[in-house]
């Protein structure tokens, strides 16, 4: 067994752990935050992404032990109580899923291009930046209509009034 510490949604962790734990085992096992999902296990399918230290990264491809002292970031974080985070609002007002399994994926791997490339995204810089994401049950249509949004909601009351 391994000692692992680190923060996971603004919270203190500290476990015994066996060394080949991945991260994404440890969130949903360990700390039963389910809203990270496991698609695949050969870092494909981007269901499992989560932020640490504010990068996206895919869960799957971290063994826990790697994010040592590590700011990590799940979906469980971004809604204050009954408010959603303004891309969480956006895949819900623009239909954004369907069955929801790589929602969770989809939107912090969102959040991530916002943070990279701006509150201003083109649908082709979008639809390359979730090359890494798949969505088995969409076209994508309303996936990247969502990203567009969240990505101006994110910027502010202000921004979104400029949209308009």
């Amino acid at each position: 067994m391994a000692r692992v510490s680190l923060t996971v949604n603004g919270k203190a962790v500290t476990a015994d752990v066996d060394p080949r734990t991945l991260l994404v085992q440890f969130l949903r096992e360990n700390l039963r935050l389910t809203g990270t999902h496991v698609g695949c296990d050969t870092t494909q399918c981007g269901c499992c992404v989560v932020h640490v230290n504010g990068k996206a990264i895919k869960s799957c491809t971290i063994l826990l032990l790697q994010a040592e002292g590590a700011d990590v970031r799940t979906i469980e974080s971004l809604a204050n109580g009954s408010e959603l985070h303004p891309m969480q609002e956006a895949f819900r007002q623009n239909h954004g899923l369907q069955c929801g399994f790589c929602t969770p994926g989809m939107i912090m791997t969102a959040i991530d291009i916002v943070h990279r490339k701006g509150h201003e995204l083109a649908d082709r810089t979008i639809r390359e930046e979730l090359e890494g994401n798949l969505c088995r049950c969409t076209g994508y249509h309303n996936i990247v209509k969502s990203i567009a949004a969240g990505a101006k909601a994110m910027a502010g009351p202000t921004s979104a009034k400029a949209a308009e």
